[in-house]
């Protein structure tokens, strides 16, 4: 299925800000969906003065008129001339008569989206318009609620019209739990009064320990009742509730956590009230609450095994230094410097919110640990490094630091000993695949033959074992080594 953003780059006729703002409606489209009981559907005009579908959204409490979706369709002709006239005329146009759509009656609202831009004649014209598809074959006696909520989605496409709505001051990502017209809806007067309040917005209060009707009160006056006076409630919390800022914050009394998202309402400009979505969202809080805990916690085990993998590795560095064959000090160094590349992903992941890494910012730290290597008598060793490793989860991001490290130190302690030369490590990473390149400008492989000591069976292991992988070595004697590292990404979400 093609994107909003597709559909309307291919027809070239509309901004950057003529997107964005169908983008900011379209998220928007399940609530008018709610309100009105009807499909949603967005058009906008193409090259061939037709218009295409790019949104539609059905409503979650009665029946769609499009099993199928309709998105990338061109306008049917029995809705073309009412489209066709809202969008020159930006006036809203109502269907004079019932529209028959596959043997279900139905009434059809065309609305101008109206984020006016100057069309080729000079003329203000709209960036789109709105229908409204209300299926007729199941009409019954509305309830107040139900007419409240069409009244709402009136005064809402009305706004559309007006260039009112959506508002770009609201916040653009809803929040994990972001309150919906079904969850529960309080209308407001201009003074904050409640008009109106269904019956899953009234069962929210009542469990913040509001036990009188909502409607006649002032929505501020009950939330000051509600809120404990110890309690920090946030700063936005007098605007939301006033419905004078289309904000959105979070309640809590008596354990009990409700959303809140106002929506101001508007005539030609001037407020006339507003619209309060209200939500229970304790469980969501509890659960995000035990999230953050457990993240906190799971960060402070990597923070401590870096320290203690740090103490390991300064010990190791004494030793070394106290020793006095030379075969047993490159082997507790080598020790030392294989522990410390496990400290750097721990050290990494101790300031990350989840679980994974930012491996381009751990090899550059890895590398720092082969200056010690490259400081050796006669060798006057350069590393650089190209392409992007990404983000690896730590199952990956542990073992590969360490075979780096064993690859890089190889390359510097034998390929380039006691000369001066560069180690390359090239990155080449797709949604399938990762590839690393090691090449150096060294001696290469002595008869072209690999090594047999424990840094190649280390590499081994944590290639192929640990990560799936496959390590190739090339070269030949006297013309430089490269080692080409294969690794599949098939666990790994780009």
């Amino acid at each position: 299925m093609s994107t909003l953003s597709d559909l309307a780059q291919a027809q070239g006729r509309l901004e950057d800000e003529d997107v964005e703002w169908l983008h900011r409606l379209a998220g928007d489209g399940q609530l008018l969906a709610d309100l009105a009981s009807a499909d949603i559907v967005i058009w906008i005009a193409t090259a061939d003065d037709s218009f295409v579908a790019v949104a539609h959204t059905r409503p979650s409490g009665a029946a769609t008129l499009f099993y199928r979706d309709i998105v990338g369709e061109r306008v049917r002709p029995q809705w073309r001339t009412q489209v066709q006239g809202a969008f020159d005329s930006a006036s809203i146009v109502d269907s004079s008569n019932p529209d028959w759509f596959e043997e279900t009656p139905t009434r059809v609202r065309a609305v101008p989206i109206g984020r006016s831009r100057r069309g080729e004649n000079g003329q203000r014209r709209p960036i789109g318009v709105l229908t409204r598809h209300t299926n007729l074959g199941e009409a019954r006696t509305p309830s107040r609620q139900q007419i409240t909520f069409n009244e709402a989605a009136d005064d809402l496409f009305g706004m559309i019209s007006a260039g009112d709505f959506p508002d770009l001051s609201a916040p653009t990502s809803p929040r994990r739990g972001a309150p919906r017209a079904s969850d529960g809806l309080i209308r407001i007067d201009v003074d904050g009064v409640v008009t109106f309040a269904s019956p899953n917005a009234l069962s929210a209060f009542n469990r913040m320990g509001f036990d009188e009707e909502l409607e006649g009160e002032s929505l501020v006056e009950v939330t000051t009742r509600i809120v404990p006076p110890s309690r920090q409630v946030d700063e936005s919390l007098p605007v939301v509730v006033t419905g004078r800022a289309p904000w959105r914050t979070d309640i809590e009394a008596r354990g009990v956590t409700v959303s809140l998202r106002a929506i101001p309402l508007r005539d030609h400009g001037t407020r006339i009230g507003a619209i309060v979505l209200c939500r229970d969202v304790s469980e969501l809080r509890h659960q995000e609450q035990e999230l953050i805990t457990k993240d906190a916690t799971i960060r402070e085990i990597h923070h401590r095994v870096k320290n203690n993998l740090q103490t390991v590795a300064s010990l190791l560095r004494i030793q070394a230094r106290r020793t006095h064959s030379e075969e047993a000090r490159d082997a507790l160094t080598q020790a030392m410097r294989r522990v410390e590349s496990i400290a750097v992903v721990h050290d990494t992941l101790a300031g990350g919110l989840a679980q994974k890494a930012d491996f381009d910012e751990v090899f550059a730290r890895v590398l720092k640990l082969v200056a010690e290597v490259a400081a050796a008598p006669n060798t006057r060793a350069r590393t650089q490094s190209t392409g992007r490793f990404g983000v690896l989860p730590s199952e990956y991001a542990t073992p590969l630091a360490l075979a780096l490290t064993e690859v890089v130190t190889n390359a510097v302690e034998h390929g380039l000993a006691g000369q001066e030369g560069v180690v390359t490590i090239e990155a080449q990473r797709t949604e399938e695949n990762l590839r690393v390149i090691v090449s150096d400008t060294g001696h290469g492989l002595p008869e072209g033959r690999i090594g047999q000591g424990l840094g190649t069976q280390i590499i081994r292991t944590l290639i192929q074992g640990e990560l799936g992988g496959t390590i190739v070595w090339n070269g030949s004697d006297g013309a430089g080594t490269v080692v080409t590292i294969d690794i599949p990404m098939r666990w790994v979400k780009s």
